[in-house]
């Protein structure tokens, strides 16, 4: 590692093969936590270049346990993380919503390294297993249109490494990989990122996978759809920036859409949310994330129509009873 970090030091980058070995001896356990540290720091120092990035991902791609989900085509919702802004869990609420208007979905999430509560804190305090059997995952996707891929169960390296981010408590390229390691291989992917210059080398590298995509980024800084500004949306047809209104029906202002300070106040408005019951606000954000989701698939003719399947989802409860038979499951 001190070779490496000589390399890096001295404004060398990695090659794409230098990243892949690196990622597979951080999984093997090769590297103590200071030159981990180290490592992970100089990328907070310095913007990752798309071999790095790639390279990372074929070494947590080399290594994860497979899931084999029958050949269903699902879609997965995840923002980088790493904003700053302590919002709700909207992606993984947009994500039940998807679910309950008929769309299978395999969210990949992780405990919270830059929030206070990521995905897999709610889904675990709500009740929710981790899991990386292949026959259970399926059987949840199949009776709920829901399953959760909770990161280190699929990815060593990521295990490694989580108390190391959690005490830098600084988003790391960590968060960058996260999307584009899902092991269920997704056919539809919502991807939210933090800033444009990720916002443009996530547009190469999923141009490159050749399966729909929508990359979202709210201009005011957070990795989805937060009806606080303009969202720049980038899809293999394109790019443009639409406003609040046109996709949220509103604007809404940050303290709206904030989490909470605990993981179980954060599981608390994730649970009056999904029933139904959260604020004018609350619901704009989640179902214009779940719509612009829905329309990534291809199902729809247009966003209006992914809105009005969206808020069916969540106004009917198909959404909130696709969660409580997962959690049933457990």
């Amino acid at each position: 590692m001190k070779k490496i970090l000589q390399q890096l030091f001295e404004h060398k980058t990695l090659s794409r093969q230098q990243a892949k070995e690196i990622m597979l001896n951080i999984a093997k356990g090769t590297y103590n936590d200071v030159e981990l540290t180290a490592f992970v720091t100089v990328y907070l120092m310095r913007s990752i270049t798309i071999d790095e990035l790639q390279g990372f991902r074929d070494g947590l791609l080399e290594l994860a346990v497979p899931v084999d989900l029958n050949g269903y085509e699902v879609m997965d919702i995840v923002g980088t993380g790493g904003d700053g802004k302590n919002t709700f869990n909207i992606s993984t609420l947009s994500c039940f919503i998807v679910a309950g208007a008929g769309k299978k979905v395999a969210k990949h999430g992780n405990y919270g390294a830059t929030s206070v509560s990521g995905a897999s804190n709610v889904m675990e305090t709500l009740g929710y297993k981790f899991k990386n059997e292949n026959g259970k995952l399926k059987a949840e996707l199949e009776e709920t249109g829901f399953t959760f891929l909770h990161a280190p169960l699929f990815h060593p390296a990521l295990k490694a490494v989580a108390g190391i981010r959690k005490n830098i408590g600084f988003r790391t390229f960590f968060n960058m990989l996260g999307p584009m390691v899902n092991p269920a291989k997704p056919s539809f992917q919502l991807v939210g990122v933090y800033n444009l210059e990720m916002a443009r080398i996530y547009n190469y590298l999923l141009q490159q996978e050749g399966k729909p995509f929508t990359i979202i980024h709210s201009l005011d800084g957070y990795d989805e759809i937060s009806l606080t500004n303009d969202t720049k949306v980038i899809t293999q047809e394109g790019e443009k920036v639409l406003s609040a209104e046109q996709i949220g029906k509103r604007v809404v202002s940050p303290v709206d859409i904030y989490g909470g300070t605990t993981v179980d106040e954060a599981a608390k408005i994730f649970l009056k949310i999904l029933k139904g019951e959260g604020t004018w606000a609350q619901n704009a954000v989640v179902l214009a994330n779940a719509a612009m989701a829905l329309q990534c698939t291809g199902d729809f003719k247009n966003y209006n129509a992914a809105y009005d399947a969206a808020v069916d989802s969540l106004e009917s409860g198909k959404a909130f009873a696709s969660f409580q038979k997962l959690i049933s499951l457990q």
